[in-house]
């Protein structure tokens, strides 16, 4: 049994290099120490529509938004139980696109998988042999945009072109550890249903999720007879659509965060947040192969967590904890299987190529490298 660890407040503050949660500015933080409100007064209604309107503007989309308390997993769910009747195809390349499987069938839906190697990168031409040689119409099409645990970014714009053939196909992305550093085009890529969690590349506090729906996955909603209650589309949208709130209470405070956050992100751009972080990644990839190599494969890395093959085999969990306690940086190891043949460098949100260039110094000090 676990036995209880105080939690005293007394800690060190540490640099983010993670995969999530990331570094947050402090006035995002200060902005949740506003005095409370109720979650149906019109104060409410002026937060959650600028919220959701300005995530729109910066996503540069016209579909529907909603954002609820959650984290992003709420949208494997409810995505799953609002656009799936019965069978989904899901490639499989990492430990988050196996996840995405595996709550599918957890939910009684019928998965078919295309597995790939962890590092590689699911190829269009894949998807496009099964979606013709399948037995009967899948409903959807359901894969990880960025594979958190190998850093691996999939062609969904290639792929999504393939979905767009299959009319009655729809297309789920999980884009929870690039989206908002990572331009897409959502509509132009055919997506049907894209989510994301607020504590990666959108640089705020964990405890909201944000998922964009095309106007054809809530029509298919609602000729279905079951949904998800608390993630449905129509109970969201239609909830915005009358009161311009949310179904329920959500987290207040963390929402008031958000507000300012997404301001900060509107002034920055989505095109020009890109290239910081493309020039992010870039910067890293080149370290990383200086010193050690990539984990992902060439051609599909991504542009918010680094994966870093252990060559010189290095104590991975030592050194994350020297030059925490040398630097107050945090950076992460590898996942599941290959937790110690790698390590992994989040460079989202608010870092940039100065505080990326400190966190490598410091490795390369205590790696002695």
């Amino acid at each position: 049994m676990t036995e209880k660890r105080e939690y005293t407040g007394d800690y060190p503050n540490k640099r983010l290099y993670l995969p999530g949660p990331t570094e947050v500015r402090e006035d995002v933080i200060n902005a949740m120490s506003q005095p409370m409100f109720g979650h149906r007064m019109d104060r409410m209604t002026d937060l959650y529509t600028t919220i959701v309107e300005d995530t729109k503007e910066f996503l540069d989309t016209d579909n529907d938004l909603t954002i609820l308390t959650a984290s992003g997993t709420e949208f494997w769910e409810a995505t799953t139980l609002n656009l799936v009747e019965d069978s989904l195809l899901v490639p499989t390349s990492g430990a988050f696109s196996e996840r995405q499987a595996n709550v599918a069938e957890r939910l009684g839906k019928n998965v078919d998988r295309i597995e790939y190697t962890w590092g590689e990168a699911v190829k269009p031409d894949d998807i496009k042999t099964a979606l013709e040689t399948a037995d009967t119409q899948y409903d959807a099409v359901g894969m990880v945009m960025n594979e958190t645990s190998t850093g691996v970014r999939n062609p969904v714009e290639e792929i999504g072109e393939i979905v767009s053939e299959y009319p009655d196909t729809y297309f789920i992305v999980d884009a929870i550890s690039c989206l908002g550093g990572d331009y897409i085009d959502i509509e132009g890529s055919g997506i049907d249903a894209i989510f994301t969690s607020t504590q990666k590349a959108f640089a705020m506090p964990p405890g909201l999720a944000v998922c964009v729906v095309s106007d054809d996955a809530y029509e298919q909603e609602l000729e279905k007879d079951s949904a998800s209650w608390y993630g449905g589309f129509q109970r969201c949208l239609d909830y915005y659509d009358r009161k311009g709130q949310t179904h329920s209470t959500p987290a207040i405070p963390i929402m008031l965060a958000y507000r300012r956050q997404m301001k900060h992100m509107l002034e920055e751009g989505h095109q020009a947040r890109d290239r910081r972080h493309r020039e992010m990644a870039e910067y890293t990839q080149e370290w990383a192969k200086q010193h050690f190599d990539l984990f992902a494969e060439e051609g599909y890395r991504s542009q918010t967590v680094t994966c870093i093959e252990n060559t010189q085999d290095i104590d991975v969990g030592q050194t994350i904890g020297q030059v925490s306690e040398k630097y107050d940086y945090v950076f992460s190891n590898g996942y599941g299987d290959i937790g110690e043949k790698t390590f992994r460098i989040g460079h989202m949100g608010e870092h940039d190529l100065e505080s990326i260039k400190a966190l490598t110094d410091a490795i390369e000090d205590v790696a002695g490298l």
